[in-house]
């Protein structure tokens, strides 16, 4: 099944969900879905909401419509961070919580990982962010979503530790949604109120993290277990952003991934 707003992998039962980063990354969670599907069913809802609340309300209606409640939530980078909030506005939905590779909780973390990122650049490699920021920044710009996918590859390739060469997976990338929904996030994490979300959330939570991600591993940890229930901390060496598409550390994360499921 296909539909415009979701894919789904495997045979039913499907309780489980796979939701992608950004916001506005569509696609991006394919890789995660198929190899996960080899032994479950697997839903994969795109996000087209061009609010936060229609985000947290379009993936609860994803879930109502085709999952089978509840269902355990696996959520990538802005992914984590709609699944922490959607499990916390509807425990019933959400059996439980898987965050990869999420975003810090807190405010103070977020210059880190800009720091991270423009310390790993090379010359070239900072040239062409210039231009491209430039360039979203230019009023009636045509291009923003190619602008925005070579910035989403650009960052790919620094946030990761040892990627193995991949055909990069078809991500239907927005400018649209990202410049939405990333302020209201981002304004959400700055009062405070993000973090307090997670005192609702009833369910048992994970989140697995790549040593080498540019998004401080402290951000996600200290935060949460400050504020969950239930709550594990997984930390993977020689991983980046991305732990599907690193060499050396692919392997334990979806041993890592199966085990958490």
């Amino acid at each position: 099944m296909h539909h415009p707003k979701i894919r789904s992998y495997g045979a039913a039962p499907f309780n489980l969900a796979v939701v992608h980063g950004g916001p506005g990354a569509a696609g991006e969670m394919a890789p995660i879905a198929r190899e996960l599907s080899r032994t479950m069913g697997v839903l994969e809802p795109l996000q087209t909401a061009l609010s936060l609340e229609g985000q947290v309300a379009e993936l609860k209606v994803a879930l109502e419509q085709h999952g089978d409640l509840p269902v355990t939530l696996i959520g990538f980078s802005w992914g984590a961070w709609l699944s922490y909030l959607l499990a916390a506005q509807y425990p019933a939905l959400v059996r439980k919580l898987i965050l990869i590779s999420s975003g810090g909780f807190e405010e103070v973390y977020a210059q880190q990982t800009e720091a991270t990122r423009l310390s790993r650049m090379t010359p070239d490699q900072k040239q062409r962010l210039n231009v491209l920021a430039k360039q979203l920044d230019q009023p009636g710009t045509q291009d923003e979503n190619e602008i925005l996918a070579e910035l989403g590859a650009l960052f790919t390739h620094v946030d990761a530790y040892a990627p193995v060469a991949v055909d990069a997976e078809v991500v239907d990338a927005s400018w649209e949604i990202y410049c939405s929904v990333w302020p209201q996030a981002a304004a959400l994490r700055g009062s405070g109120r993000l973090l307090e979300f997670g005192r609702s959330i009833v369910c048992p939570v994970t989140a697995i993290h790549g040593e080498h991600d540019p998004h401080p591993a402290q951000g996600v940890q200290a935060p949460l277990a400050a504020v969950l229930k239930q709550f594990r901390f997984i930390l993977l060496k020689h991983c980046g952003h991305k732990p599907w598409i690193e060499k050396e550390a692919m392997g334990i994360f979806y041993q890592t991934l199966r085990a958490e499921i």
